[in-house]
């Protein structure tokens, strides 16, 4: 017999590092969400995110994550001999706050791929599809991944 098991908590963001991350904004309210939905709401009226971008933290929000990695550097230095050498604390160009909009309220596809800058106003509705921002250029190619290569015509994915 078949049970349902009860949802489980997002995932925390993280670090580059794997330190946690900033908190996302709270879940939009029930009564806004589908049933089975991931809890996160649009930042501008908080019904079912379907698009989400990342930017980089504000200040207060890079305070938090911090606070919270030497929190969990004090607690990991109590509970080991000798203690670790973490290296430096995480900088706003190690983390990334998520940002989720509906479809109304979604930015392009194009600045979606993007890091916005961590005062992006996106989803302002007066900026939309766009943002107030600049934001970072995508690589020229990806890192470390060859180039594609054009399959022969006789090859055909699985299954077909």
């Amino acid at each position: 017999m078949d049970t349902l098991s009860p949802p489980q908590p997002d995932p925390v963001p993280q670090t580059a590092e794997g330190a946690p991350g900033p908190a996302t904004a709270s879940p939009a309210p029930d009564s806004l969400q589908e049933p089975g939905t991931s809890g996160h709401g649009c930042g501008t009226c908080r019904r079912r995110a379907v698009v989400s971008w990342q930017r980089r933290p504000t200040d207060s929000e890079l305070a938090d994550v911090r606070g919270l990695e030497e929190k969990r550097r004090a607690e990991a230095v109590e509970l080991s001999q000798p203690a670790p050498d973490f290296g430096p604390l995480p900088t706003a160009d190690d983390v990334l706050v998520a940002v989720y909009a509906c479809a109304q309220h979604a930015i392009s596809l194009e600045a979606a791929a993007r890091i916005h800058q961590s005062g992006c106003t996106a989803p302002n509705e007066a900026d939309l599809p766009d943002c107030d921002c600049t934001p970072k250029q995508l690589p020229t190619s990806p890192l470390g991944v060859a180039p594609l290569v054009e399959l022969p015509d006789h090859w055909m994915p699985a299954g077909q």
